[in-house]
């Protein structure tokens, strides 16, 4: 069986037709187009898949598309302004937080909820608000310092 609705992602509106057990992270890749989520464990453990939905990060290899309609998606594709990258892309690429890149959508969009739920937020609670995460590359220390440079610069910007 299948239905046709509309998923709301990075502020635009994409009808698409849904088989019952699709997840959202098949349809944003598939469908979408939308590539920077990434399909790392299937399995809702590594986070590379994460998105936004309603401002919560969510595995979306294992949120089922349906259950998206009617909700605000954000991937990372969303976070930057046009041409203009968001403060925690940037901070990303200064700090050395991007090494083989897999698991760094699924960085920046926890770090983004971390930040709109806490934007001065200490070391361990950055580790904590990352710790969906799995990166195999930095050892965290730069992805750390990313997320407490792109607070700082945040936090001046208000």
């Amino acid at each position: 069986m299948r239905y046709l609705v509309t998923l709301q992602v990075n502020r635009t509106s994409y009808p698409v037709e849904l088989e019952v057990g699709r997840t959202l992270l098949s349809v944003l890749r598939g469908e979408l187009g939308l590539t920077g989520s990434k399909e790392g464990c299937d399995d809702s453990e590594c986070g590379a898949c994460m998105v936004l939905i309603d401002g919560r990060p969510v595995n979306s290899c294992s949120y089922l598309a349906l259950q998206a309609a009617g909700r605000q998606i954000t991937t990372v594709e969303g976070l930057a302004s046009g041409t203009k990258l968001h403060p925690l892309q940037q901070a990303f690429l200064e700090h050395g937080a991007v090494q083989c890149g897999f698991c760094t959508p699924g960085m920046l969009i926890s770090a983004t909820a971390l930040l709109a739920a806490n934007p001065d937020p200490t070391e361990d609670e950055i580790r904590a608000g990352l710790s969906g995460n799995l990166c195999r590359c930095t050892g965290y220390v730069g992805i750390v310092a990313a997320v407490r440079s792109a607070a700082a610069e945040l936090a001046n910007a208000d």
